[in-house]
């Protein structure tokens, strides 16, 4: 058996996340079915992040356990054969015994889209969450900046396992490109519905209906219902995994 590493590509529509769940379609088994199509083994995989309904990856990485004689080049054409048109594997190699996708990370950044303009766009409806509103990226940059250190996000999200709600975020920002804006934001792990709770209480501050000081007593107060409902995971994709800083 060796173990291998993989970055997967994903458009998450039409999926329930990536962990699997009992009768639903999800990732991790449409890459779990592939494996086991090639190889003939029951084969488990492990992600990065367990990334949720409706949610995109351009960075997923993976890591699973196979008998494999032929090259790592010739596993990831077979994989790209054989999956859903929505799933594609961009790289893949050998990697060391024991390695983590998810336990040896050290940061994982998101990005999410909004497209602000007054009329909606059918084409852009999967990859990115339409605001007619005219929105203040500059007020939604100070808010991003109150998130950069270690926090306890506890208002903006629920811990995957235990309860621990702190977490750091190493960079966070708005850009603007037309009528494109685009939250990145890197930390070293992130809460359930974090990233999409932070951007939709954002996109009041954008929008002049709750200002910095107001967003920064939200993220103090610790409490989940102060925060704003969550954006669409539509505009959702992790975007890259780090291992070693």
């Amino acid at each position: 058996m060796s173990r291998y590493r993989a970055t997967v590509e994903y458009d998450g529509t039409d999926y329930h996340g990536f962990q699997i769940q009992v009768g639903l379609p999800t990732i991790q088994e449409e890459l779990e079915r592939a494996l086991t199509r090639i190889t003939g083994q029951e084969v488990r995989v492990n992600g990065a992040g367990r990334t949720d309904t409706g949610v995109h990856a351009l960075g997923q990485v993976i890591a699973f356990d196979v008998r494999w004689r032929h090259s790592p080049a010739e596993l990831q054409r077979a994989l790209n054969a054989v999956l859903p048109t929505a799933i594609a594997v961009q790289e893949l190699a050998e990697a060391a015994e024991g390695f983590h996708p998810r336990f040896d990370a050290v940061s994982r950044t998101y990005r999410y889209t909004v497209l602000n303009q007054p009329w909606r766009s059918p084409l852009a409806a999967r990859f990115a969450h339409h605001v007619a509103t005219p929105l203040n990226v500059a007020a939604m940059n100070e808010a991003a900046a109150v998130l950069i250190g270690r926090h306890d996000f506890a208002a903006f999200g629920q811990p995957p396992q235990g309860e621990n709600t702190v977490r750091q975020v190493w960079r966070a920002g708005w850009q603007r490109e037309g009528v494109w804006c685009r939250f990145d934001i890197e930390a070293d792990a992130f809460l359930r519905g974090m990233v999409r709770s932070l951007v939709g209480t954002m996109l009041l501050v954008g929008q002049g209906l709750l200002s910095v000081a107001e967003f920064a007593a939200v993220l103090a107060s610790g409490e989940r219902g102060r925060a704003a409902p969550p954006a669409p995971p539509c505009g959702l994709c992790l975007m890259e995994v780090k291992y070693g800083r």
